[in-house]
């Protein structure tokens, strides 16, 4: 009778569910193709009761968020597979959640597709049927991923930012945007960052190059920042926090080519401390948090040391911002050890992607299941050492990895293809998806151990008291695993090659 009512629940779950369109592009994978009509989704069931679990599952041989259920079973060995225990007892950092980046490049191509199908994409991401996102991050003007140049403020000398005004980019492009997934997720929260201060402000007076902010700017770039925050407000989007400014370490370097601009530390920390700080203070956007070094892990420990040898730099600081790009070459301890000298700030991955279109073809390797690899064992890394969010890149960009004015053509979770009125969802919105659907704001990374070096994994409990475990099987061949719970006993699992897999009980 038990299984019948699960082949039973089942069957109804698989009715509400719309299965992917797979696409091969030939490139080791493949792509969910949707378009005004049609786009797979996941609903999250509820689980049934304690002692049941609900599995999820997406692979590289073509599984997408498939459903699977079971009971745990009440012994308590390990000893019939390598195993996994939980500690509910041991708990780590919060979460803040999980999102992506609403750039000129990214809000361009959304665009360019039918109203149906940006429906369906906005959907895809920040539906609880999609991905759920609940992060957003916005440029302060212009980015590389721009088709040009430009602050809010390129009027020469306009110290009392009497010129200052939102570009057409944000107006028509991604305000609307912005604006939809928020009524599609009332509970997204934005955050922003500028890349450069107007070329006036500016020691070489240019967007680009090794450059800092000239030190008689310093209020009125606080100031820039605020009317920001004021623009925003006026179209009914507020920030959750802002950031002291995108790659600082970048921006001090000779070869830089696009938008950035250099910030020392202790500069940066004295900037902060006497000028953004006390703005945003005393401003009606006290709330909004402020986020600082948002730059490769490379070189975090001392900027952040060194900014923070600025006790009232400190004390503005909410949380420190990273990038993923050097992740695979920095050991994760070093999050450990920013951790441990300053608990009292969250750490949040704001920036991440991976790779480009061919040399030869100038198109991007679409449906690569490699690439979503590394996103999956990125976020799998930052959330094993206290990060609390992880924020995509682009959230769109098209088959050519553009628009960018620099040339510096990148890859996105997803790709729009306006001939065909379609987007394509790769691997790398799936290695995402099993965590943004599934480990909402609020919940808390929880102890697990094991001994394998074949599947990597992360718990949490969720506000509602699930438990969620998520795995990876890095192998080429199938794993056996188990999951022990001393309060509920085990599962016995088996993991396909190159699979991940979400795992919810009570």
């Amino acid at each position: 009778m038990l299984r019948c009512i699960f082949l039973l629940i089942t069957c109804i779950y698989t009715a509400r569910s719309i299965p992917c369109v797979h696409r091969d592009f030939g490139n080791n994978g493949t792509v969910c193709v949707c378009n005004a009509t049609y786009c797979d989704s996941t609903p999250v069931s509820e689980v049934l009761d304690i002692g049941f679990y609900i599995r999820y599952s997406s692979s590289e041989n073509g599984l997408r968020l498939d459903e699977t259920r079971g009971v745990f079973r009440k012994e308590c060995s390990l000893a019939d597979a390598d195993g996994f225990q939980l500690d509910l007892g041991t708990t780590f950092q919060p979460i803040h959640g999980f999102g992506g980046a609403f750039t000129d490049a990214a809000s361009f191509n959304i665009r360019t597709l039918s109203p149906g199908a940006q429906e369906n994409l906005l959907r895809t991401y920040f539906s609880k049927e999609g991905s759920n996102y609940n992060l957003g991050r916005v440029p302060i003007g212009g980015t590389d991923f721009s088709k040009r140049p430009y602050t809010y403020d390129d009027h020469e000398g306009d110290v009392l930012l009497k010129n200052f005004s939102l570009a057409n980019e944000d107006l028509l492009y991604k305000i609307p945007l912005m604006k939809k997934a928020l009524e599609i997720n009332p509970e997204v929260k934005f955050f922003a960052a500028a890349w450069t201060a107007p070329p006036w402000m500016r020691t070489n007076h240019n967007y680009t190059g090794y450059g800092f902010l000239r030190k008689e700017y310093y209020q009125v770039y606080a100031r820039y920042h605020e009317e920001f925050l004021n623009k925003y407000e006026d179209h009914g989007l507020k920030m959750w926090a802002i950031s002291a400014g995108n790659e600082p370490f970048y921006g001090m370097l000779s070869i830089t080519y696009y938008n950035s601009m250099g910030w020392l530390p202790r500069d940066v920390g004295t900037w902060i401390a006497n000028n953004l700080g006390p703005t945003i203070c005393k401003s009606k956007h006290s709330k909004t948090l402020i986020i600082g070094y948002d730059d490769a892990t490379s070189g975090l420990v001392s900027y952040v040391n060194e900014t923070f040898s600025n006790g009232l730099a400190r004390k503005y600081i909410a949380g420190i911002a990273i990038h993923g790009y050097t992740d695979t070459s920095i050991p994760a301890n070093v999050l450990d050890g920013v951790h441990e000298d300053y608990p009292e700030k969250f750490l949040i991955l704001t920036e991440y992607s991976n790779g480009s279109p061919d040399a030869e073809t100038g198109i991007l390797a679409l449906g690569s299941w490699d690439r979503g690899e590394e996103y999956i064992l990125d976020i799998i890394q930052n959330l094993q050492n206290w990060v609390t969010g992880w924020v995509d890149w682009n959230l769109a960009l098209n088959i050519y990895g553009k628009p960018n004015w620099r040339g510096i053509l990148g890859d996105a979770a997803v790709i729009v293809n306006p001939e065909s009125d379609e987007f394509y969802k790769q691997p790398k919105y799936y290695a995402i998806a099993h965590f943004s659907k599934f480990i909402p704001p609020g919940s808390i990374r929880i102890g697990l151990t094991h001994g394998m070096t074949s599947v990597k994994a992360v718990a949490f409990k969720t506000l509602k008291n699930e438990t969620v475990v998520v795995m990876y099987n890095t192998y080429l061949t199938d794993q056996n695993v188990t999951i022990y719970d001393s309060r509920r006993g085990q599962i016995s699992l088996k993991l396909p090659p190159k699979s991940i897999h979400t795992l919810i009980y009570y």
